[in-house]
């Protein structure tokens, strides 16, 4: 067996644990209401999030509203640490 026909393991999550709280068709989409993932920013976390996932989950999440630890977050780019909350808030039908 040559190192071609090892499979590669996979890289050693970085950055802090962030707790993802997916609502509605988030969590539809990715079959789950909740996941661990880990990232610096709230771009490496969803970018975690979305490795792997569906077509669809990535969809949702690009239309998708975010709280940090109970707060609207528009900045892709802001700084999380450990144990942060992040809540992936779909688009809502209705009033």
């Amino acid at each position: 067996m040559t190192d071609l026909d090892s499979p590669t393991p996979p890289a050693a999550p970085t950055g802090p644990a962030i707790s993802v709280h997916l609502f509605a068709g988030a969590a539809a989409a990715f079959g789950a209401d909740t996941a661990t993932v880990h990232g610096a920013t709230l771009q490496q976390a969803l970018d975690e999030l979305l490795r792997g996932a569906s077509d669809e989950a990535a969809r949702v999440v690009d239309r998708s509203s975010f709280l940090i630890n109970a707060v609207a977050c528009t900045d892709r780019d802001r700084a999380l640490a450990d144990g942060d909350r992040v809540d992936v808030l779909p688009p809502f039908a209705g009033g």
